[in-house]
């Protein structure tokens, strides 16, 4: 197994500096990571460095907080299209889910239907750090039900990353064709290979490069 294959490359701070961008999209390309992960100004700019390459280029929506108007998430997701995005990871309506309204599903089918038309990869951000066990579940096939490719753990921006439970629990939930991201505070080899024990697909991180230069040490 290559890990380097599950590993999106992500910058979402945001300092992020312009020759940041240019280092992450090189060390990606380097790598031979999946993806690179950027925020939606940076990127038209990597779409032209990464264009005859096969690392994907992935950006967010409704970042980090997820209650944005529906109307604002479609106008991220088609400039996030205009601009070369291959997949768009968006944060569901933690706020709305909560409140039991019925608007977060009909939401995210919105945006699927929309990033499908493109063939754009839709990942929806459920941040299970704010959520029960319970709760998890009922998203995750809410996801499904609504065309998601992908349900991912966490932006990365709340009190918890991902957990290996947390994998498991959605992985026992989803059907096969629907992968998981595990997002969030991981940082050593160990921590990405238990995520992918655990049925990731993917990992967003940070520390990429630390992680496959800590194989060979």
């Amino acid at each position: 197994m290559k890990i380097n294959e599950y590993i999106e490359h992500t910058k979402l701070n945001p300092d992020l500096r312009e020759t940041d961008v240019d280092r992450l999209i090189e060390e990606a390309i380097t790598y031979s990571f999946a993806g690179v992960c950027l925020p939606p100004f940076w990127v038209k700019r990597a779409g032209r460095e990464l264009e005859d390459t096969d690392v994907k280029l992935i950006t967010v929506v409704g970042f980090p907080l997820g209650y944005q108007m529906t109307e604002a998430k479609l106008k991220e997701c088609e400039m996030a299209i205009e601009n070369g995005a291959d997949e768009i990871d968006i944060v569901m309506n933690i706020s709305a889910f909560k409140s039991g309204l019925p608007w977060v599903k009909i939401e995210l089918a919105k945006c699927s239907a929309l990033l499908h038309q493109s063939n754009v990869v839709m990942k929806v951000i459920i941040e299970t750090s704010l959520l029960t066990n319970e709760e998890i579940v009922t998203v995750a096939k809410m996801c499904v039900d609504s065309g998601a490719d992908f349900v991912k753990t966490s932006t990365g921006f709340s009190s918890a990353g991902a957990k290996t439970e947390h994998i498991r629990l959605i992985k026992s939930v989803i059907p096969s064709q629907v992968q998981i991201k595990a997002s969030g505070g991981i940082k050593t080899y160990d921590q990405a290979m238990s995520m992918i024990e655990a049925g990731a697909a993917r990992i967003g991180t940070s520390s990429g490069i630390n992680i496959i230069k800590s194989l060979a040490g």
